[in-house]
């Protein structure tokens, strides 16, 4: 079992009436329970809280008016230990579930139809497993450039695959993208780890659906993907984005802090609120502490 310690701050600077939605809160689903959790926004906004059934995402939305806007999100979250077997099988195509048939398609930001020939040409010999989709991560560990600034909101898989460099949404963009042009139905993953070397910041992997269950792999290696702090899953970077600005928003600053804790005697999980409440912010709830600074 893992436990982490979250602390993350956005700040802002807001040209102009906006609106923004968030999803910076540690997932409630699978082998992951928030222990305790608090969120601050300055100066204080009515909220609306709510969850995407489909992928668990967890949602805030709320206006900001011009000036300067902080956000702090602290969590506590405890992880199960899940073993992966080494001989998990691709599921034929025919047999994927119908929730999982989406994750299939090529889409914005991982244009598997394009790049089939490719991942063909790479892969397609490979005995098909776990083992060929450890092989693709390898290949982009390999072969692709971690490095900062060398790609932007816009990026796709195929740019990435193109100029060889690319950060962690890159690598994970460019794994979707091959295992999908297989016939490997992928994800993205974003969440929080403590990193080996500093800065933090938020991280991103993907799942491949292998032997009927979803398959975590990080292709940068910068942190055991199994310590991962899930936050949201999606098709690509568009489903997961942590601050989606409608409106004149500038950021700030960013400072994200991620602790492994080796004390585990602490409190069972709480239970997840009511989906779509309307939460004035200055007010806690039964299971969420919202505070306010004036």
């Amino acid at each position: 079992m893992h436990i982490s310690h979250i602390e993350a701050q956005l700040d802002y600077e807001v040209g102009a009436p906006a609106h923004l939605l968030l999803n910076i809160e540690a997932a409630r689903a699978g082998a992951q329970a928030v222990i305790r959790e608090t969120l601050t926004i300055e100066p204080a906004a009515e909220v609306q809280v709510f969850c995407d059934e489909a992928s668990g995402n967890r949602f805030l939305r709320f206006d900001v008016a011009p000036g300067p806007l902080k956000i702090a999100y602290t969590a506590t979250v405890q992880r199960t230990q899940v073993d992966v077997p080494h001989d998990l099988p691709e599921v034929p195509v025919n047999e994927v579930p119908d929730e999982v048939l989406h994750y299939m398609m090529p889409t914005r930001y991982c244009e598997s139809d394009l790049m089939a020939r490719c991942a063909y040409q790479l892969f397609g010999d490979l005995p098909p497993g776990i083992g060929r989709v450890q092989a693709i991560v390898d290949w982009i560990h390999d072969s692709i450039t971690y490095e900062s600034g060398s790609t932007d909101s816009t990026t796709t898989a195929r740019e990435v695959f193109v100029q060889r460099a690319g950060v962690c949404r890159d690598f994970a963009h460019l794994g979707i993208t091959f295992c999908r042009a297989l016939n490997i139905p992928a994800r993205l993953v974003v969440g929080y780890v403590a990193f080996e070397e500093p800065p933090q910041d938020f991280h991103a992997v993907f799942e491949a659906w292998l032997g009927g269950r979803w398959v975590l792999f990080d292709a940068t290696r910068m942190a055991p993907v199994d310590r991962l702090v899930r936050v949201g899953t999606g098709r690509d970077a568009k489903d997961v984005a942590f601050c989606t600005i409608f409106g004149s928003v500038s950021m700030r600053d960013k400072q994200i802090v991620v602790t492994e804790l080796q004390d585990q005697s602490v409190a069972p999980p709480v239970e997840p609120p009511a989906s779509g409440a309307l939460l004035g912010i200055e007010k806690p709830v039964p299971v969420v502490e919202l505070a306010t600074s004036a």
